[in-house]
């Protein structure tokens, strides 16, 4: 059965402005892969990110470098070696997840095992003066879980702001590399102070060894140290929690492999995202189904997702119509 790739570069209007430390953006630009065999069609979307070298010109060009292969019959575990870890390979691998599905009229989750539900997203601020980021929690303070972005010299103020103006939230906050060894102690001490859950990558990627003698008095979760399998034995001694982004493995195929090894190794296991639409979101709620945090609203932070697109109600996420993708 012969299949066709092809793949569109898509831009998506952001609500407002979606501050982190390293800048920010008006729109989530994605990559759509479609697998097509026998009639039917399966989708993918990544999101390339350029914090790890991606461009969407390179990212484009690497997945339909694949299209011969993909057209000869390469399956999902030929192209874990066709193809590097990566936006490019994950838009393929959750195209191929979809096809299949469609192919055999065996939905993703049942050949996963999983019976999927509803689950709770985190719901992200952007990184804002601390009056700016007060009122956005008081804004979001009826949301169950708040994913807090911050990584400057002074996120004191922006801790203590959130906290007061949301006091019902759990709270997980994220500084994106953007604390130093000069700032990591104080600002330990008061995510403790106010009750936060989870600080995703404090410390720079290569530069974060002194986590490990540090002592963490909040829970540490790698995002940025953290791409895939191989990676997580060296982790051990500085996060007790990595991030599981399909951007970041190269897919839903090798993002299984990651979560099961996380599990044995003893870590806490997040589910993230980059900013994208729903058709990015889908493959990664099933990933989230039974993980300690979940952070997929990407989403809720568009001025328009595409259609059809993912079912939220207020920070509860229903599973992802078969319409949609898997």
């Amino acid at each position: 059965m012969r299949r066709n790739l092809e793949a569109t570069i898509e831009a998506f209007p952001i609500a407002g402005l979606f501050t982190i430390s390293r800048g920010s953006k008006t729109e989530a630009e994605v990559i759509t892969c479609s697998i097509s065999a026998d009639g039917l069609s399966g989708r993918g979307e990544c999101v390339p990110y350029r914090r790890y070298g991606e461009t969407v010109e390179q990212v484009l060009a690497d997945i339909l470098a694949v299209r011969p292969a993909i057209a000869a019959g390469a399956n999902r575990i030929e192209i874990q070696s066709l193809m590097k870890p990566g936006a490019a390979r994950n838009a393929v691998d959750c195209a191929l997840w979809d096809l299949e599905a469609k192919l055999t009229g065996t939905p993703v989750a049942e050949r996963l095992g999983v019976v999927p539900h509803p689950i709770t997203t985190a719901f992200t601020l952007s990184l804002a003066e601390p009056d700016a980021m007060a009122a956005a929690a008081a804004h979001n303070g009826q949301r169950p879980l708040l994913k807090v972005k911050l990584g400057t010299t002074d996120d004191t103020s922006r801790m203590r702001a959130v906290r007061e103006a949301a006091p019902a939230c759990r709270i997980i906050v994220d500084a994106n590399e953007g604390w130093t060894e000069q700032n990591l102690e104080e600002h330990l001490h008061v995510a403790r102070e106010m009750q936060i859950d989870l600080i995703e990558q404090p410390l720079p990627a290569g530069e974060d060894a002194l986590l490990a003698r540090t002592q963490r008095l909040v829970p540490i979760c790698a995002d940025e140290s953290v791409h895939a399998t191989a990676d997580l034995v060296g982790l051990r001694d500085r996060y007790d929690a990595v991030n599981i982004k399909l951007d970041k493995t190269g897919g839903l195929t090798e993002a299984l492999h990651m979560k099961a090894e996380a599990r044995r190794l003893g870590l806490g296991i997040m589910v993230g995202c980059m900013v994208g639409t729903s058709l990015a979101m889908a493959p990664a709620a099933l990933l989230a189904q039974d993980v300690d945090y979940a952070d997929l609203d990407g989403p809720l932070l568009l001025a328009r997702d595409r259609q059809p697109g993912l079912d939220y109600e207020g920070s509860t996420l229903f599973p992802p119509p078969s319409a949609l993708w898997g």
